[in-house]
């Protein structure tokens, strides 16, 4: 009877291992089509199906190296790093060291003076689910000021000056993308850890989940793509800082599909983690938000999902739990309507 239910988990491996090549052959089919079209634009892209993991990547590291980009060549994933953060905000509920809903008041630092019309009304829950009424960076004019490194002129005194100065939330409750939110996360998290961000997110995601190739303030490595802008011009990578928890991690495919995987396994810190990160806690008639996580739902599918768009990168990181796949796209060019293309392709060509 043993060696019986051994042979069918066997059996039952296999099949599933097949049916997962099959998929990733049309993905791998889209993505070559993709590339001999836009041949300029770099691209790996990673597949996790029922624990099996397939990736397939297309051009070089730069117009001067005859090395190719692979699983493991490192790209700005940008602001997929909210949903890292998002997970070690879960992690810390888990461990009791805070409440999502808690207020964020006690959590700030001394920096920061909320004006009284602010006290007592804005939740760590909020600030993750983007509709703490907050006011955000102004990205146009940072980028006027320095093109290749906008955020090199946020510092906390910046920060804390922005929100000190607020003395209303015009818009509190409504969606608005902020990342000013996710940049009070980070330095949440290094309240209640007693540690720099760059040091929690090592200890509780880099380093358990094996993701060797994921980078914080050091990514000066060989295997390094090269950014560029909508026209084609090299684009650095932006430069580690206070604004980090909201988008400052650089990955590789391979490296975040270990992150999808333990995601995908209930089991896992990590896991039980995404689970709250996956509940609703903001809708409207375009919209439904977990804590860092788009939700996209019609009859047959849930996707959880979140983009990512540096200067000279774009990536996006989706997922179907019911049906235990997940899928991670990184191309080296800021091309967001390239990488959105491409997973409405095979999400709704393959996966569906």
């Amino acid at each position: 009877m043993k060696t019986s239910l051994k042979f069918l988990s066997a059996l039952l491996f296999i099949s599933n291992f097949s049916f997962g090549q099959e998929v990733f052959k049309k993905i791998d089919s889209i993505i070559k089509d993709s590339n001999q079209k836009n041949p300029n634009v770099g691209i790996s892209v990673g597949y996790i199906e029922n624990n099996n993991t397939y990736i397939t990547s297309y051009g070089q590291l730069n117009t001067q190296s005859e090395m190719k980009i692979d699983q493991n060549s490192l790209f700005e994933i940008a602001s997929i790093t909210k949903i890292l953060t998002s997970n070690l905000i879960a992690q810390a509920v888990i461990e009791n060291r805070l409440k999502i809903d808690d207020y964020i008041d006690s959590y700030l630092s001394k920096a920061y003076v909320l004006h009284q019309n602010l006290k007592n009304k804005i939740k760590i829950s909020d600030l993750a689910s983007h509709q703490s009424g907050l006011p955000d960076i102004d990205f146009g004019k940072l980028i006027e000021l320095n093109p290749q490194q906008p955020v090199s002129s946020v510092t906390e005194e910046t920060l804390a000056t922005m929100i000190n100065n607020c003395t209303e939330l015009i818009d509190y409750g409504k969606y608005r993308y902020s990342t000013i939110g996710y940049t009070l996360l980070g330095q949440i998290l290094e309240k209640v850890y007693g540690k720099p961000y760059d040091e929690i997110i090592g200890a509780k995601l880099i380093s358990p989940l094996k993701m060797t190739n994921t980078f914080t303030k050091n990514f000066n490595v060989k295997n390094r793509t090269v950014g560029h802008n909508p026209d084609g011009g090299i684009q650095e990578f932006f430069k580690w800082n206070v604004t980090a928890s909201a988008g400052l991690v650089k990955s590789t495919a391979a490296d975040m599909l270990k992150f999808l995987k333990a995601v995908l396994n209930k089991e896992t810190v990590v896991g039980k983690a995404a689970i709250m990160t996956e509940k609703v806690y903001y809708k409207d008639a375009k919209r439904e938000m977990g804590l860092g996580t788009n939700i996209l739902t019609d009859d047959q599918n849930t996707l959880y999902l979140k983009t990512g768009d540096s200067m000279g990168q774009s990536s996006i990181i989706c997922y179907n739990r019911a049906k235990n796949w997940g899928i991670v796209i990184l191309l080296d060019q800021r091309n967001s309507k390239m990488r959105q293309n491409l997973l409405n392709e095979i999400t709704e060509t393959v996966l569906k």
